[in-house]
């Protein structure tokens, strides 16, 4: 594998993961945090890689994002979003491959949209309750409105999955 090949994916998640770190702490209403509407873009990182590359490069960028996103939410997010957030990355991330890669023969969409949107399940269901149960936040309602900013995320972002796809696979080709 061509370390050019992982490291912009690799960059992307790691930022991904940051601003949605931060950004979950400002709550837009009583149903939604900002982190909501940059954290869907982690999966269709992870998404692209997946179909151009394969889930092995996928999934090592899962984790490369991991592993930075973590570093650098823990120096600037309270310790309880670094290690929720960290915890439903990765589950989730793996996840999203996984499904995909069990769907990548069938029409183009279905493998982003349903790896996607389980992942979503997952990771929202692990986030919240680890980042805010026990607290004042009312992180019921938070979790879904996430979940619902991020499934609907999914379906915006399969039209430029869909170009970006086509693109890097004529490049490489």
């Amino acid at each position: 594998m061509n370390p050019r090949q992982i490291l912009l994916p690799a960059l992307a998640m790691a930022a991904i993961v940051l601003l949605s770190n931060l950004l979950v702490q400002f709550p837009l209403n009583a149903w939604l945090t900002w982190g909501a509407f940059s954290y869907p873009v982690a999966y269709f990182v992870t998404d692209v890689c997946n179909r151009v590359a394969g889930p092995s490069l996928a999934r090592k960028v899962a984790w490369i994002g991991f592993a930075t996103g973590l570093g650098c939410s823990a120096l600037l997010s309270p310790g309880r979003i670094a290690a929720a957030s960290g915890a439903a990355f990765i589950v989730s991330q793996l996840l999203d491959v996984a499904v995909f890669n069990q769907l990548r023969k069938k029409s183009w969409w279905k493998a982003p949209l349903l790896g996607s949107a389980a992942a979503s399940v997952v990771d929202t269901a692990i986030f919240f309750s680890l980042a805010f149960a026990g607290t004042v936040i009312s992180w019921r309602h938070l979790a879904a409105g996430d979940l619902g900013v991020k499934l609907a995320m999914a379906l915006l972002l399969l039209p430029p999955y869909r170009i970006l796809v086509a693109r890097l696979t004529k490049l490489g080709a």
